[in-house]
C-alpha cells in the first residue's frame, strides 16, 4: 500500500505484500523486431514509457496503459469512481498518527526531524534572516489529522492553512490544533481548514511562502498532477516554493489497487515536474525509515530556474596575428 493523503499509509508495506517480489527493472513496450533497434536508437525511453505494475503483481506495459485502465480516456464517470474509491478507503481509517501512517505511528519522529532539517535549509537560503520578521504563511496539503502542521508547519509559519478531503480526519486537525493544544505563540495558528481535493483546489493568490505536499499526490492521476502544480503557482508569494515529500519507486511504477493511489520513481517524478513548468531547487533522501518501506524524497520546487553563480567570463583567444609596431 502506499502513503497518501494526508501522511496517512506507511510508506509502504514489504513488497506490496507477499505474493510478488518487485522486479529491479520493467521491460518496456515490445515493438515489432526491425523497428525496435531503430526506435531504442532514436532515443531512450522515457519513466511514463517503461512498465510498472500494481499491487496484485499485474504488470502493465506503462503508464498510459494503466492510467486507461483506471481513469479511462477522457472519461469523466471512471475518473470520478477513482476518486471517490480512494477517499472512501480513508473515511474507514481511524484520525490517529498511527491511523494515518498506516500502523506505521513510530516513523513520525524520523520524518518530522527530517523535513524539519530540509525547510531549515531552504528556509535560510530563500529567506532574508531566514524568514524571521516576515509573516509566514504556508498551505498543508492532504493534511490528514494535522501531523505535520502540529509538529513542524506551525512553529516555523505565522498562519497555515489545511487542505484534506476526508471530513473526520480534517475535524480531528481543528481539535488537535486548537489555541489550547498547540505550544507555539499566539501569532503562529492554523488559520483555515479546506475540505476539498487537491484536483479541485485553487489557492489565493500570492498567499503562501511555502506549499507543502506530502505522501498524498500518490492520489492524482498525471493529467490532475499536473493541472494542480499550474494552479497552485499562482498562491506563491514571489519567492515562494513548493516542497513534495513522497515515497519513490525503483523504477516506472506501482499502483495500489485498494486505495487507488501510485508511486512515482524519481524519473516519473521528474517528467512531471517539467510538464509543471517547475525546477528542482534542491531535494534529499529521507533517512531513518524501516529497510522494508519504499524509500522517500524530498524535493524544494521553483517556478523559475535556480541561479547560478556568476562566474567570470573566459577570454576569448583568437589565432589573428599581433600587430607588430
Amino acid at each position: 500500500m502506499i502513503l497518501s493523503y494526508g501522511h496517512r499509509k506507511a510508506p509502504s508495506l514489504p513488497s506490496l505484500g507477499s505474493h510478488f517480489q518487485i522486479p529491479d527493472l520493467f521491460l518496456a513496450p515490445k515493438l515489432p523486431a526491425r523497428r525496435a533497434r531503430t526506435a531504442l536508437a532514436a532515443r531512450p525511453l522515457t519513466q511514463m514509457e517503461i512498465g510498472g505494475l500494481d499491487s496484485d503483481g499485474r504488470e502493465f506495459r506503462n503508464a498510459d496503459e494503466m492510467w486507461r485502465e483506471e481513469v479511462g480516456d477522457g472519461d469523466h464517470q471512471k475518473k470520478s469512481q477513482w476518486y471517490s474509491k480512494g477517499i472512501n478507503y480513508w473515511e474507514g481509517v481511524e484520525a490517529t498518527v498511527d491511523g494515518v501512517l498506516g500502523g506505521y505511528g513510530h516513523v513520525n519522529e524520523a520524518d518530522i526531524k527530517a523535513s524539519e532539517e530540509f525547510l531549515n535549509t531552504i528556509l535560510a537560503e530563500r529567506f532574508p534572516d531566514a524568514g524571521r520578521g516576515r509573516h509566514l504563511v504556508a498551505l498543508d496539503c492532504g493534511s490528514g489529522i494535522g501531523r505535520v502542521t502540529k509538529n513542524l508547519l506551525i512553529r516555523y509559519f505565522n498562519e497555515v492553512d489545511l487542505l484534506e478531503p476526508v471530513s473526520h480526519f480534517l475535524e480531528s486537525a481543528r481539535v488537535n490544533l486548537a489555541p489550547e493544544n498547540l505550544m507555539v505563540s499566539e501569532l503562529h495558528k492554523a488559520a483555515n481548514f479546506y475540505c476539498v481535493p487537491l484536483q479541485e483546489f485553487t489557492p489565493d493568490a500570492e498567499r503562501y511562502d511555502v506549499i507543502w505536499v506530502q505522501w498524498c499526490i500518490g492520489h492524482l492521476a498525471d493529467d490532475d498532477f499536473i493541472s494542480f502544480f499550474k494552479r497552485a503557482k499562482v498562491g506563491l508569494k514571489p519567492g515562494g516554493l513548493f516542497v513534495l515529500k513522497e515515497n519513490i519507486a525503483k523504477t516506472g511504477f506501482v499502483l495500489d489497487k485498494e486505495d487507488k493511489s501510485i508511486t512515482r520513481s524519481d524519473s516519473y517524478f521528474k517528467e512531471l515536474f517539467n510538464q509543471c513548468g517547475l525546477c528542482i531547487y534542491k531535494m534529499k533522501d529521507q533517512k531513518g525509515f524501516p529497510d522494508e518501506l519504499f524509500a522517500v524524497k524530498m524535493y524544494a520546487l521553483t517556478t523559475e530556474m535556480p541561479r547560478q553563480g556568476n562566474k567570470p567570463r573566459p577570454k576569448r583567444t583568437t589565432n589573428r596575428p599581433a600587430i607588430i609596431r
